[in-house]
């Protein structure tokens, strides 16, 4: 008996270290480092820390400063990111000169060389002060909304164009693909294969939102629906979600866009292709930081 347990027992371990190998050879062939974050950002200290609280007396003046990180894989040009102050009014404070600022340089995206990601400090005033009166303390909630353009894209190696489906040699059309995803926080889930019709191709791609910013396309207004733009890099296809081309709404944070060829392949046609899809779309996201405010002693 306890022979048998010890010999189940190496199965196991070596079934279990198999599939580590495997999972470590699939990212080590992947041509992007991964993950879901696009730009992060945090506000710069305002003043001393107490008890989780940054705190300065009503007759200092404070830095308000936020530090954007690229965490993705998308350079971020000079203009890509505006952030805007929000929270107390205009009136309570002094000193600063503009509540809307956009990065001044590029900020360069994770890398082998880079691989924090490229950030830049956006500064609003070195000299903020607080105008009204106070009495023993007040606590004021600064927030910075965060707007960026990004992009993602999604790798397919190895898509089958075989016009005889009873044709087994080479690949096989109807099955599930393995697919790369840059690093950003739009990001495709699943890429699956089947046909629409004798020798059209057809690839259904799945995408998600991480997180709850906001998305819409490049160069518009936020609205009540999240939708994204996207472009293939082979002009013999067509792709469409939800009937409308290039063009996709998330619902509850997500979308399935179907790629199709436009024109049958040639009789007897029989190859793989790589294909690319970009996601390109503006994502809105923000954070808060409290300042405590304290009666100076006379």
């Amino acid at each position: 008996m306890k022979t048998k347990i010890l010999i189940l027992l190496v199965i196991i371990s070596l079934f279990i270290t198999a599939c580590g190998t495997e999972e470590t050879t699939t990212a080590a062939n992947s041509p992007f480092m991964g993950g879901t974050q696009g730009v992060t950002a945090i506000f710069e200290p305002f003043g001393v820390e107490e008890d989780g609280l940054f705190s300065i007396f009503d007759t200092e003046t404070f830095p308000i400063e936020v530090t954007v990180v690229n965490k993705g894989e998308h350079n971020l040009e000079s203009g890509d990111i505006v952030v805007k102050l929000l929270g107390p009014s205009e009136e309570e404070f002094s000193g600063i000169e503009s509540y809307e600022l956009q990065n001044l340089d590029t900020i360069e995206k994770i890398s082998t060389l880079v691989p924090t990601g490229g950030e830049e400090t956006i500064s609003f005033t070195s000299d903020a002060h607080y105008e009204a009166d106070v009495s023993t303390f007040i606590d004021r909630e600064w927030f910075a909304n965060i707007e960026y353009n990004y992009q993602t894209e999604v790798l397919i190696p190895e898509v089958c164009l075989k016009e005889d489906l009873t044709d087994d040699r080479i690949c096989e059309v109807k099955e599930t693909k393995d697919f790369f995803v840059s690093g950003a926080p739009i990001y495709a889930t699943s890429v699956e294969e089947s046909t629409a019709g004798k020798g059209i191709m057809a690839l259904k791609i799945g995408v998600m939102k991480a997180g709850v910013g906001k998305v819409t396309k490049q160069g518009e207004d936020f609205g009540v629906r999240d939708t994204i733009a996207y472009t293939l890099d082979d002009e013999a296809w067509e792709c469409k979600s939800g009937g409308k081309v290039n063009e996709a709404r998330l619902i509850d944070g997500t979308a399935e866009i179907v790629c199709k060829l436009k024109e049958a392949l040639q009789e007897d046609a029989l190859s793989t292709k790589q294909v690319k899809l970009t996601l390109q779309y503006k994502y809105r996201d923000i954070i808060q930081e409290k300042i405590r405010i304290k009666e100076s002693a006379e």
